[in-house]
């Protein structure tokens, strides 16, 4: 499986960005896909998680804010981001984990910074 994000770059606060995921070598059903984040000196977090079948899932942080979606037909997977604010800055990367288990796949991050 190999992941590709993009889509990150400078936005001042308020603004908005739209991440992308270009997914290959998996089938993308049974998976859950999501967007991760990290910040300077800090862990990586979850912000998102979106899965057939399920609600999507958000930190407190993005609730309200952000957007995780899929396009299965294209093996993508989109994060819509409004409203940002300067602590969203930060790497993003997408995972790709199979229900059925094995390894976790990442992609290369992507990044966001958010301007006050």
């Amino acid at each position: 499986v190999q992941l590709q994000a993009s889509g990150g770059g400078l936005v001042q606060a308020g603004g908005s960005l739209r991440l992308s995921c270009a997914a290959s070598g998996t089938t993308f059903s049974l998976v859950t896909m999501s967007w991760y984040r990290q910040a300077p000196g800090k862990e990586r977090e979850l912000v998102a998680s979106i899965a057939s079948g399920r609600d999507p899932n958000y930190a407190d942080s993005v609730k309200g804010r952000f957007t995780i979606s899929k396009d299965s037909a294209k093996k993508m997977v989109y994060l819509q981001m409004n409203s940002l604010k300067p602590e969203d800055t930060a790497v993003y990367y997408c995972r790709h984990r199979a229900w059925s288990g094995g390894r976790d796949f990442w992609g290369q991050g992507t990044l966001v910074t958010v301007s006050s």
